[in-house]
């Protein structure tokens, strides 16, 4: 399905308005901000006035968006079925918007490597959450336990590792670009 013009600019027209409201503003706040006026601010937002591109550039600048967000269109596919790995027991889904974001749950069985030679280091950022039970991360030299509800962050360059503490557990993983390739 495509969206056609009218569509997009009406798409376009209702963000404006609602990052707007989003951020607090009012039409002269905002107006302030991309050096318009209020009456043409209001006229763009409820289709009197013709969305013109050095606007939406201005706007999006003001909005603290950019223009391709602005203009994007609704995609089609907004459900998303995992992509099941039995090998690793986990569940894999693409995350649009963030570029090369991926999301994993994952059953942990197994406490993590207890050789220090079995932690992996790589490029990349991560972020984790625990679901369910508890699990135990492994850190360069500390150990932390966390808890269903729990949440961790940090660099992959840092020797990690990540495993069950106790009994089963599930985890939702957050991988950046660099820390997916080493993850797949």
């Amino acid at each position: 399905m495509t969206q056609d013009d009218g569509d997009v600019d009406g798409l376009v027209r209702q963000r404006l308005r609602a990052l707007r409201v989003a951020h607090g503003w009012s039409l002269d706040d905002l107006a302030a901000r991309a050096s318009l006026s209020p009456s043409t601010l209001s006229r763009i937002e409820n289709g009197r006035r013709r969305l013109a591109l050095d606007q939406l550039v201005t706007l999006a600048r003001a909005l603290d968006t950019t223009l391709d967000q602005l203009v994007e269109t609704a995609a089609d596919d907004v459900v998303t079925s995992p992509v099941v790995d039995a090998a690793r027991g986990s569940m894999r889904w693409p995350v649009r918007g963030w570029s090369g974001t991926t999301v994993v749950r994952m059953r942990l069985t197994e406490p993590p490597p207890a050789n220090p030679a079995r932690m992996r280091a790589h490029p990349g950022h991560e972020w984790l959450l625990v679901l369910s039970g508890t699990a135990t991360l492994l850190l360069a030299d500390r150990r932390y336990r966390l808890e269903a509800n729990q949440a961790a962050e940090f660099p992959t360059m840092l020797p990690h590792a990540i495993g069950a503490a106790g009994g089963p557990c599930e985890i939702l993983a957050i991988f950046d670009r660099d820390a997916r390739r080493d993850h797949q």
